[in-house]
Order: structure tokens, then sequence, then C-alpha cells
């Protein structure tokens, strides 16, 4: 399948601007220029900030009752994202699931190498758990999830006890962070995220850490078959000309073959980030698809 048109006006019109290559920037100018594509996110009937246990977070209620919750960890490469940049998925994804999301702003690299990122979102977690109750919701109802980079540290919280999980929402994760498989060849240039920009994404998150990139903390399609079939069911969400496309797929079908139900979706003609993209009819489409997921997952 081709790039689709709107996708292909979207990197053109980006093209157009000459923004600098990610791996040409520092930490700082990337952070910021991702903060200056916000989206406009919709009304929802809650929405304020938290302490998760020592971690910032926002509350997204999409209704006066109890609910379940989804705790999300935004994307970035561990290194750029917050809370305003993935403000209006989070509140997307309230209103389509019905239920609350907790949106969780951790640590970032370089400035906190791994497993900051890591340590605080499985704090954060398990806090939700055990303070269920001050946030309307229903600590039986709990799933973890989150885009990209985010959606490694969903994967990897999925597998690590700390409370207990009903699903895993994954879009476009990183589940090797070795890299290196036949989509990293086809798609690591000309797609919005590079080979470069996971390269400078690696360093920043791991360089000088004496971490293996083989450890499942990072690379958690290498985690064991016995801690695998512990993870909820889940679903993957991928697209076509992404880097990232071969592990999130393979990913999910190692699920499916350990028992652990999971739903592989790819979407065609799309590219990494298309999920968060205003304008983008195959973004609101994926939202719609999460949100469906986790309105039947956390009933």
């Amino acid at each position: 399948m081709s790039l689709h048109p709107h996708t292909r006006a979207v990197l053109d019109f980006m093209a157009s601007m000459g923004s600098p290559k990610l791996e040409d920037s520092t930490p700082d100018q990337a952070r910021q220029l991702m903060r200056a594509a916000l989206a406009e996110g919709e009304p929802v009937h809650e929405v304020r900030d938290v302490d998760a246990g020592g971690v910032p977070a926002r509350l997204y209620h999409p209704s006066p009752e109890v609910s379940g919750l989804l705790v999300f960890f935004h994307g970035g490469g561990w290194v750029i994202g917050d809370l305003e940049t993935h403000d209006a998925t989070c509140r997307a994804l309230a209103n389509r699931s019905g239920h609350a999301v907790l949106s969780i702003d951790y640590r970032l690299a370089p400035e906190h190498k791994f497993p900051a990122a890591l340590d605080d979102c499985a704090a954060a977690t398990a806090w939700a758990h055990t303070n269920a109750a001050a946030l309307r919701t229903d600590p039986d109802r709990i799933a973890v999830g989150g885009d990209s980079a985010g959606g490694n540290l969903a994967a990897v919280v999925a597998t690590m006890g700390v409370a207990p999980l009903r699903y895993q929402l994954l879009v476009y994760p990183v589940t090797d962070l070795r890299g290196g498989t036949p989509s990293y060849a086809a798609n690591g240039e000309g797609y919005l995220l590079t080979k470069g920009s996971m390269d400078w994404f690696r360093a920043h998150y791991v360089d000088g850490t004496d971490t293996a990139l083989d450890d499942a903390r990072l690379s958690p399609l290498l985690q064991t078959d016995e801690v695998l079939r512990t993870a909820p069911p889940g679903l993957v969400i991928t697209a076509e000309f992404d880097p990232l496309r071969d592990e999130g797929e393979v990913y999910a079908s190692r699920l499916n073959s350990l028992g652990v139900p999971t739903t592989s979706v790819r979407f065609g003609g799309q590219i990494h980030a298309f999920f968060g993209m205003p304008g983008i009819a195959d973004g609101a489409a994926a939202v719609t698809l999460a949100g469906s997921s986790l309105r039947a997952a956390l009933a």
C-alpha cells in the first residue's frame, strides 16, 4: 500500500519548514519543537493534576461515575514529550473509552537515564491501584498503555506485577531496542521517525548505564516465556511505514503464542506518530479503536 496522501502532505509540509533532523538537535530543542505542534483537546468531564506518589500526573475522568482506569505513558523516545504534548490524546481516549485516564509525567533522559522512567511508571501504576477510590476508579479495572516509548514502558510494567491489570494498550511500541528488523531497513528514512532518530533516543536513554540492549526491561520482546505469560490481554497498533512496525507485530504474535489474547492491527499507509496527529483520519480511527477496546476490556 502507498503512503496515505494526507500523511504525505503532512510530511511534505514538515520538510518545507526546514526543521533540523532530530539527531542534530539538543534534547531541549527537540522538546520545544514537539510542544510547538500541540493539538487542542476536546472537553472532558474532569481534568486535574495529581501527585501519583511523587510522580506528577494528570487525571482525565469522562463522567462523575466510578470507572475503569488507563494508566498512560506518553511517547517521545524517553527524551521528549510530557503531559501537554499528549493532552489531546488522553482526552480523546477518556471520552472514547468511557474510562478514566491517568497520564504519567515520568522523568526524561538524558537528565534521568534508564531506569528512571520505568521506575516512575511502575510506582505511579502501583499508586493508582492503591488510591483508586480517590481517583473515582475501580482498583480491579486497571489497564496500562502508551505510544512508542510509552508503549515500551507499558509493556514492561505489564509484566512487573505492581498492580493487577486487565489490559495493555500498545501503540507502535518499542519492544526490541536493538533494532535490526526488516521494517527498520525499509522505513528507516523519510517517514518522520528514522533510524537516526532511534539511535539518538537510545543513546540518551541508555548510554552510560552499563545496561545491555537485550535486557528485557529495555526490550520486552526478549522477556522469558514464563514472565510474558503473566501479561494481561491487549491491543497492539502499528503503522505500515514505521521502523517499529515489525517488533510491535512480533510482540503481539509472541503474546498470542503464549496464551495471552492480543489483537494486532496495522494501519496501512501510515507512519509513526499518526495516532496523535490532528487532521489525520486514520489517527482518529485508531484512537476510536483503542477507546472501544478499552471500553470492552474494562467493562
